[in-house]
């Protein structure tokens, strides 16, 4: 099939602008470029579900949620397949093959489950076995696919390592079948793990912490007027410091020069910005203003094709199911090839129903 980008997002809220410059952003772009064969995009219900197995409404209003998020990102329908996890059951029976040939120990040592399990607060023997399982299913999500390239941040790097392992190890035991994928990690190093609001690691919807691209203008000012800076920049004289300041984090994956021309002409760009800021005399509350202006200026396009999609919400559904259709001939042409592979394709076989056949009348 070529080169193929596959990447997704579990559907438990609205998509925020982690999620945006970690890999929509990256994934608009693409689709554009068609350098790719094919790309596919995916909403995780399934494993959103390994955690929110007790509230699977919560799951279910948020697929529209993130398609909304798709679709006023920009991705489009007639250049890439958006369909959702369920609608393709071949996923689950090759997570079931690929378990098989896992160990339990592998799977404990990927630290991005090991976050994953400490941010949800699971005790030493209540993570649920789906969400031990979950890199599994995601292996399979890949490999079903064949997909060469997933755009994901620096987080997801155990994951892709655990399925080149998982589909490595596949095409030795049985047959060259499955693609070995590659990270593609976003062009902005600073971007890859936008920090929350308030400081801390991660953005994340469990936490918080998080500016929406639903999130209308004001939201967005009040959200960044909240924002964690420099607790030792005290006055406005102080010296500032942008290492760890989250206002500069977000400048550094979002503004651009053309900002600081239209917003705040006294700076040509952002290192003439930190500069002053390092030196002293700049006030924290005249960067979040920089700031809000420039996150409002970016979701603007977004806010307005999203307002266009809502008033049509059944073909968003109708793109949805075309686009699961569409998947699940891939899939099914892939599991064709792994049931050859590994000789479960009893009733395609026409040399061990003849083999059988011999073994048997010689009795």
């Amino acid at each position: 099939m070529g080169k193929i980008i596959l990447t997704g997002d579990r559907p438990t809220g609205r998509l925020h602008l982690g999620h945006y410059v970690g890999s929509l952003r990256r994934r608009v772009q693409l689709q554009n470029e068609g350098d790719y064969d094919r790309m596919f995009v995916f909403m995780a219900d399934v494993q959103a579900l390994t955690d929110n197995a007790d509230n699977p409404e919560k799951i279910r209003q948020n697929i529209v949620e993130v398609a909304l998020d798709y679709l006023s990102a920009g991705l489009d329908p007639k250049k890439c397949t958006l369909y959702i996890q369920s609608q393709i059951p071949e996923l689950a029976e090759l997570t079931t093959y690929l378990m098989n040939i896992v160990s339990v120990s592998r799977v404990q040592r990927n630290p991005t489950v090991k976050t994953e399990v400490k941010m949800r607060g699971f005790g030493e023997n209540s993570v649920p076995l789906g969400f031990f399982c979950y890199p599994v299913s995601q292996a399979a999500d890949i490999a079903c696919f064949k997909a060469t390239t997933v755009p994901a941040g620096e987080d997801q790097a155990p994951m892709i390592e655990l399925t080149r392992e998982l589909v490595n190890r596949f095409n030795q035991i049985y047959a060259p079948v499955l693609v070995e994928p590659s990270l593609m990690l976003p062009e902005n190093a600073v971007a890859r793990r936008l920090p929350g609001t308030d400081g801390k690691e991660k953005m994340s919807k469990s936490l918080g912490n998080c500016i929406y691209l639903s999130d209308d203008a004001k939201t967005v000012e009040k959200k960044v007027k909240g924002m964690y800076t420099d607790p030792t920049h005290l006055n406005v004289s102080d010296p500032g410091h942008v290492e760890g300041n989250a206002v500069f984090t977000y400048l550094d994956a979002f503004a651009t020069d053309q900002d600081f021309a239209d917003f705040w002409p006294d700076f040509k760009n952002l290192d003439e910005l930190k500069a002053a800021y390092t030196a002293g005399g700049i006030g924290d509350m005249k960067c979040k203003k920089l700031l809000m202006k420039v996150i409002n200026r970016m979701l603007d396009p977004i806010r307005e094709r999203r307002a266009q999609f809502e008033q049509d919400i059944p073909e968003v559904f109708n793109i949805l199911k075309k686009g699961s259709e569409q998947a699940r001939e891939v899939a099914a042409q892939t599991m064709d090839e792994v049931r050859k592979a590994m000789r479960i394709d009893y009733f395609n076989d026409a040399a061990l129903i003849q083999e059988q056949a011999e073994k048997f009348k010689k009795q």
